[in-house]
């Protein structure tokens, strides 16, 4: 199993830099940052731009594969972004991961501070499918031309294009049935938070039942399992997966039992959102991520 860890960008570079070091050196797999203009409550305190905090994290790793969890369209253009994207691949020598989501509508802030208008859940996975599509070919295609409901692009270059051949691996966040097809059809890996719940166990329960519905996706796309990494973040469990070393141990094990190839966990804050100790992390690096790697 891959365990990888995210960092919120909410520290100055001068903070936030050893702990992108530091997610290197206990083994991680691989490592995220949220991809908002502002995120729940914390939009009332720092926050910064997850490109830029990528490209600097690349430049002080090199083996960490690096990513978004996850981007969405609700504030970008599938042309631009697809620049951004490749040259943060070449940044970080082909070790860009693509988490990518539908994002949420005009009720959070994302949406709001454009001032653009609330979607349904049926036009969000529309815009969502026509982003993740024109992403494929603008990301192997140059002189890619789309016309959409939602984008367009007129002979839109990508020279050089990514360092990844094809493209840069796609995670797709998905938990509806129209969204686990995409990932499905377009997905290095899919990517899911399960369905909220305040108990642990129906959680976990809800949890088997999404990659049990995502398999039967897999097997009507004509994909073989073997060839797609699943993804489960951790923590939006009602109980965070790092608040001990026993935790951990625990929700890595059902992850694993239900089959997932990677997990997701946050980084410990010292309030709110993720509240946890450093050093629960540290054990966590040096007593566990060894053995879970190396099965």
């Amino acid at each position: 199993m891959r365990v990888g860890i995210v960092i919120l960008p909410e520290d100055r570079w001068w903070a936030a830099e050893p702990k992108w070091r530091a997610a290197e050196e206990y083994g991680f797999d691989h490592a995220w940052t949220y991809d908002h203009l502002g995120w729940r409550d914390l939009v009332d305190g720092p926050w910064f731009s997850a490109v830029p905090t990528l490209t600097a994290a690349a430049t002080v790793t090199s083996r960490i594969r690096l990513g978004t969890f996850v981007a969405s369209p609700v504030f970008r253009h599938p042309v631009s972004f697809m620049r951004e994207l490749i040259t943060l691949d070449d940044i970080s020598d082909g070790r860009l991961l693509l988490g990518i989501g539908a994002g949420v509508d005009s009720a959070r802030y994302d949406g709001q501070v454009l001032g653009g208008p609330e979607l349904s859940a049926k036009q969000r996975a529309d815009r969502f499918v026509e982003f993740v599509d024109a992403l494929d070919g603008l990301l192997t295609t140059d002189g890619y031309d789309h016309r959409g409901e939602y984008y367009a692009a007129k002979g839109a270059r990508n020279l050089p294009g990514p360092v990844q051949r094809p493209r840069i691996p796609f995670m797709v966040a998905a938990n509806g049935p129209r969204t686990m097809r995409l990932a499905a059809r377009h997905g290095t890996g899919w990517v899911t938070t399960g369905v909220k719940a305040d108990d642990l166990e129906q959680w976990w329960k809800n949890v088997a039942e999404l990659a049990a519905k995502f398999d039967e996706k897999l097997a009507e796309a004509g994909r073989d399992k073997a060839t797609i990494n699943t993804c489960l973040s951790l923590d939006a469990a009602p109980v965070f997966s790092l608040s001990s070393v026993d935790a951990f141990v625990d929700a890595t094990g059902r992850a694993a039992e239900l089959g997932f190839t990677d997990v997701v966990a946050h980084w410990p804050r010292s309030s709110g959102h993720y509240e946890g100790r450093e050093a629960t992390l540290e054990r966590v690096a040096d007593e566990i991520l060894p053995g879970l790697q190396g099965e």
